[in-house]
């Protein structure tokens, strides 16, 4: 990725441009087609009480990402850095793991794209995917290819965000009983919610918005408050997204409509809004797709540039190869796409403690790491807990993620 910020070449407009597009590479990843499918299928299966599911990723979310920036961000170091700089050797472990986990995701996210052509041009979804990856090839090999991406993510999630929004006025969907079942659920799955936690925050989406930051040179101490405010504006952006799209899918839900199997997200949004909702949600679920398609990619192959100078000079066309072995497996695999992105939501959601674990060491015991900044001791708390949870939650969903695959 040619580099367009530091203390040399970068201007505040520049870096205001770089931040505002970390904000929403993380909060596009966290709301792409994995999120969107899997909403659905466990929309369906648990109705109101998944609203429970979606509180507590939402909860475990703000206690991983202001954690995530703030050690990234005031150190100035990636996540694998970090990791070897804890334990020599760990940061490839991370890496390994983060790059496999993007892998399969990216693959899901291209599934997202074809899903949401198919829907809006009648493609056929081997044709679909292969021309999303085209386009998000296209955007790395642009010259400025950070801004362009900067540039990308921000208004295709302005566009979804504004989509969805639409799409859940028209559903209808039942709010107050999905705001009770958010605390006092009928049913609790713990497959749904280590799979939406993975889609939303597990495996690359983790560190997608924190590596941009090191990327774009917004680091340091004397960086914080920016960082903060960059960390909580994505946090907002997925927490909004997240129930907005719930509803519109509730709603279709709570009326007795019985949605098709084979793109069922497509006929929640043409039950609710005609051809024009099933458009919409054409746009929506290409533009979720896009966007993290380019955020797998981007974030993925910044865990490789850091091991040896020649990955930082040849970042774009690692990107591009990533992108390109993504919509190679794509095309061969013969797994639907809907259970692809359940599938790799799942997955992430077991890599999440591993990376995350070694952050909040950091955190906790090399603050030489962290420039000497006093670590917030109400931060690490809140870190931790949500790292139990995910150990935990991740254990319990080792079986559900074995009948997916089958």
């Amino acid at each position: 990725m040619a580099t367009e910020s530091g203390t040399a070449t970068g201007s505040d407009k520049v870096k205001r441009g770089a931040l505002l597009g970390a904000v929403f590479l993380m909060a596009t990843s966290a709301i792409g087609p994995g999120f969107i499918t899997q909403t659905t299928e466990f929309t369906v299966q648990l109705g109101a009480a998944f609203a429970f599911a979606i509180l507590i990723s939402i909860l475990v979310d703000i206690a991983v990402q202001l954690n995530v920036w703030r050690v990234i961000g005031v150190s100035g170091l990636r996540a694998q850095d970090l990791g070897n700089r804890v334990l020599p050797g760990l940061g490839y472990v991370i890496a390994a793991l983060v790059v496999f986990g993007g892998l399969v995701f990216n693959v899901g996210n291209i599934a997202g794209t074809s899903l949401g052509l198919d829907a809006l041009f009648g493609l056929e979804v081997k044709i679909g995917g292969g021309i999303s990856a085209l386009v998000a090839i296209g955007i790395f090999l642009s010259r400025r290819a950070g801004v362009a991406m900067d540039r990308v993510v921000v208004a295709l999630g302005v566009l979804m965000i504004g989509m969805t929004v639409y799409a859940t006025i028209v559903s209808g969907p039942p709010v107050g009983e999905a705001l009770r079942q958010s605390v006092l659920p009928e049913d609790i799955d713990f497959l749904a919610i280590t799979t939406l936690i993975g889609g939303t925050v597990g495996g690359y989406i983790t560190y997608a918005g924190a590596h941009r930051l090191v990327d774009a040179g917004i680091t340091g101490p004397e960086r914080v408050a920016r960082v903060s405010r960059g960390s909580v504006g994505a946090l907002l952006l997925t927490g909004v997204m997240r129930w907005v799209l719930f509803l519109a899918i509730l709603g279709v839900i709570a009326g007795g409509y019985v949605l098709g199997e084979a793109n069922p997200t497509a006929d929640a949004f043409q039950h609710a809004g005609g051809e024009v909702g099933l458009r919409l949600f054409g746009i929506i679920l290409w533009a979720a797709g896009i966007t993290s398609v380019i955020g797998a990619s981007y974030t993925s192959v910044s865990f490789l540039v850091t091991f040896t100078p020649a990955f930082q000079r040849r970042r774009n066309w690692l990107v591009v190869g990533f992108v390109l072995v993504s919509g190679v497996l794509f095309l061969i695999l013969n797994q639907a796409p809907t259970t692809l992105l359940v599938l790799a939501g799942a997955l992430n959601g077991l890599i999440l403690p591993v990376g995350f674990g070694v952050l909040l060491w950091v955190a906790l015991r090399r603050g030489d790491l962290l420039g000497g900044y006093r670590y917030p001791r109400w931060l690490l708390a809140i870190g931790v807990a949500a790292w139990l949870l995910t150990v935990y939650l991740g254990a319990n969903s080792l079986g559900g993620i074995a009948d997916l695959w089958n």
